[in-house]
């Protein structure tokens, strides 16, 4: 008999050890942060080609795809609903135009093509005249838009290909580094830059121009001269850059990087781009657990589950916690902004412990829709 009532306590206790107990307030601190960031020469070495030696991103376009790199690597231990606002240089030194790829540059001119100029009847063309025939072949360009022309000269001096820049809303000639040149600066086995020389194409550029008597006689203090060259790189293959570089009167330099600012979210375990939005931030409080116990959002058991415990056990699905979250938003926004991000942390049982996790929506105008 003894034995007997001691394994019926064994039963009780083993019982009562296996339910869940309810849990008074969180223990786990919420995992996520509102990050403010300017990007350091140890978080572009993260990337691969020239950021990773020039310490910049060309443009925004660029950096939307860049910066995610960095903050996957650096803060992938953020909770979803994390925010980083991310200033990063922007390169003054050098623009990878918006058609870039050599071939799509480079141009040779049939017959027909010097007819297109009004009035000419041969077929070789001055500097002058490739100035005037441009808009007659390219139309519409995009600003920066860059052509390498080859093309019969006159006179038969000129030695082509040359490079035209369209920026500012007119074609201009623009310095282009010949076979000649590379071969003077080290790099006449391939007769292009790479990654490597980034950190001085400042100071190579500056005195080919400085030692190129028809630039100095007309370089005004203060001017831009672009100068055009070819360029390669392990992740973008080869392609036609160009460098704008200021004469400060005596020598040239790199204008200086300008700085832009972007932000950033993680949703769905990774980082990503998103635009600058207003965030309110909510927390379930008990009413809200209550209001969803009694809907129809979820199974039963779980929904009991969660009038016990306040908390959502892992066999919630994501578009039930969706439809629970709005729920809620419905029934405590009931004027909700558009273009606001709705932060709303819950409860997650997770591993016998409560933590602290958000689901973001956003109002369009018409209902509530999950961002993630």
């Amino acid at each position: 008999m003894k034995k007997i009532f001691y394994l019926l306590v064994f039963v009780a206790l083993a019982f009562t050890a296996c339910q869940k107990q309810p849990i008074v307030g969180s223990t786990i601190p919420v995992e996520k942060k509102s990050l403010t960031l300017t990007l350091q020469p140890a978080d572009y070495q993260l990337l691969t080609g020239y950021p990773a030696t020039t310490f910049t991103i060309d443009n925004d376009s660029q950096a939307e795809t860049d910066i995610p790199v960095i903050l996957n690597s650096e803060y992938a231990n953020l909770d979803n609903g994390s925010t980083a606002v991310v200033t990063y240089a922007k390169s003054a030194l050098y623009f990878k135009l918006s058609d870039s790829s050599y071939n799509d540059v480079a141009y040779t001119l049939t017959s027909a093509d010097y007819k297109l100029l009004p009035g000419n009847k041969y077929t070789d063309f001055s500097i002058a005249q490739v100035l005037q025939w441009l808009p007659y072949k390219f139309p519409t360009p995009a600003n920066n838009e860059l052509k390498l022309l080859t093309f019969t000269p006159y006179p038969a001096t000129l030695t082509p290909p040359y490079s035209f820049l369209y920026t500012n809303g007119a074609w201009q000639q623009i310095y282009t580094i010949t076979p000649a040149e590379y071969t003077e600066l080290g790099l006449g086995k391939y007769d292009q830059f790479g990654t490597a020389n980034d950190a001085k194409l400042p100071q190579y550029l500056g005195a080919l121009l400085k030692s190129d008597i028809t630039v100095q006689d007309t370089i005004s203090k203060g001017d831009i001269e672009y100068v055009s060259f070819n360029y390669y790189s392990s992740s973008d293959s080869t392609y036609q850059r160009v460098v704008p570089l200021v004469y400060d009167g005596s020598n040239y330099t790199a204008p200086m990087a300008t700085t832009s600012t972007l932000n950033f979210i993680k949703t769905g375990g990774k980082w990503i781009f998103v635009q600058p939005l207003p965030v309110i931030s909510y927390t379930l409080d008990a009413a809200d657990i209550t209001l969803i116990a009694n809907s129809t959002v979820g199974t039963s058991s779980e929904r009991t589950n969660l009038s016990s415990y306040g908390d959502f056990e892992s066999s919630w699905t994501t578009p039930d916690l969706d439809a629970a979250m709005i729920l809620v938003l419905t029934a405590d926004f009931t004027s909700p902004k558009q273009n606001t991000n709705y932060e709303v942390t819950y409860k997650a049982y997770v591993g016998g412990s409560d933590v602290n996790t958000v689901l973001i929506f956003q109002w369009n105008g018409t209902k509530w829709v999950a961002q993630q």
